[in-house]
């Protein structure tokens, strides 16, 4: 019955519209209550929740991200992609994609990709003629390579639900190789669908051009080095770098490009508190639930509804991905990560499934959702950006919808394309 109430209240917050952050903490507050234990129990499970050094990090990520979304250096990037693979059938979308990679790497946020180079690129593949589907499609499913792509903030959330047992370095690492394999699965759909439509490539500028623009560029794609390297390299932790990175995008936008004006400061501060503020809240409320979820037993529960239906690993792994694809569609990622991790991770583990690798396959989903309706919110930022409605994009997206499900599948059922990354630098 207690398990019945914090569900239905949760869902119930959800259908009248609370945002999800109130709809988990009041979940488990009528919980609480329901099962006589003091409040003050879920009080010390919230601020035990956000007491964990490793959410220092999340703050500076973001506000890292927002710079770079203000400062110009997405600006840059495209023009490096666009001198590299503009020539290409289709070549904004190549350059989209390749974008996508480069300002997903250092942003880490896939929303912030939609907006900064969506805003930049969909008004221009649109006045070169390409349908204004195909650019939005393109743009919105290649931004969640910056969830996959070190650094990302998503994966902190992800080790800290996961108890403080799995490596944000080892992470980010495993992060690498499917990433990439995601954006050469998108520029290959992309490819496919510019020779149906017959849109041309953009000429080539020139050696020359491509030095200049890789030289411009340059100082934003070391923001990225700064901060994985750092971690990687064991002389910074997390947190460290994650600072040093802000304090070098602030330096980078403002001294060398002199794009950084007050105002934009300003607005960049703003968001940063403002999500940092929103995903604090939902992290210690996630927190309360979790406790519930543990005292409820959940995962066992799901392992013994999982092995009812089928004992195969290779079958229970595919339902986890239709579980996690199914949610992705309905809620947001961060809300997601804090929630199915307790739920599901012991569930992949007892099935062999390493915790880097199923982070690895939980992102990616959750990735996809956020381009799924009917909460996508990188396919609703695009779709606005685009000036089209979220049913005609829809209607086209399918072959993105295929590549992305196909590197799914390959990093759900290979190990090493995540895995062997991680374990040859840990040897």
């Amino acid at each position: 019955m207690g398990l019945i109430i914090l569900f239905g209240v949760f869902f119930l917050g959800l259908i009248v519209g609370a945002p999800v952050a109130f709809a988990v903490g009041l979940a488990s507050v009528v919980t609480f209550l329901y099962e006589g234990l003091p409040l003050f129990v879920g009080f010390q499970r919230i601020l035990s929740g956000i007491s964990v050094f490793s959410l220092l990090a999340i703050p500076f990520f973001i506000f890292a991200g927002e710079l770079m979304l203000h400062g110009g250096i997405s600006t840059r990037l495209v023009r490096l992609a666009s001198a590299a693979v503009g020539r290409v059938r289709g070549g904004l979308g190549m350059v989209n994609v390749s974008s996508s990679m480069l300002f997903g790497g250092i942003s880490g946020s896939a929303v912030a990709d939609t907006s900064a180079l969506g805003s930049i690129l969909i008004p221009i593949m649109k006045e070169k003629g390409y349908d204004a589907d195909y650019a939005v499609n393109v743009t919105v499913t290649s931004s969640i390579a910056g969830i996959v792509i070190p650094p990302s903030h998503n994966m902190i959330l992800y080790a800290v639900a996961a108890g403080g047992g799995v490596s944000i370095t080892q992470l980010f690492v495993a992060g690498i190789v499917p990433g990439v394999l995601m954006c050469l699965a998108l520029a290959l759909a992309a490819y496919i669908v510019a020779v149906k439509r017959g849109y041309k490539g953009e000429p080539f500028p020139g050696w020359s051009a491509l030095v200049i623009s890789f030289v411009a560029a340059l100082p934003g794609l070391l923001t990225a080095v700064i901060i994985v390297g750092g971690v990687l390299s064991g002389i910074l932790t997390v947190t460290e770098s994650g600072a040093f990175g802000a304090i070098y995008a602030i330096v980078v936008t403002g001294l060398v490009y002199r794009e950084l004006r007050w105002e934009p400061f300003k607005k960049a501060v703003y968001q940063a508190v403002r999500t940092t503020s929103l995903v604090m809240i939902l992290v210690g409320c996630a927190s309360a639930f979790s406790y519930l979820l543990a005292l409820y037993d959940v995962p066992a529960l799901l392992i013994e509804m999982l092995t009812s239906i089928s004992d195969n690993p290779y079958v229970i792994l595919l339902m986890l991905n239709v579980l996690l694809l199914g949610l992705g569609m309905m809620m947001d990622m961060a809300a997601l990560i804090l929630i199915c991790t307790p739920i599901f991770l012991p569930v992949a583990t007892q099935f062999g499934m390493s915790p880097i690798h199923f982070g690895i396959m939980l992102m990616m989903n959750l990735g996809i959702g956020l381009c799924t309706p009917p909460v996508g919110s990188c396919l609703f930022v695009g779709s606005v950006i685009g000036k089209i409605k979220i049913e005609k994009a829809v209607k086209t997206i399918w072959p993105f919808y295929l590549a992305l499900f196909m590197v799914l599948m390959l990093v759900t059922y290979v190990p090493a394309i995540s895995m062997a990354l991680p374990n040859f630098l840990a040897d």
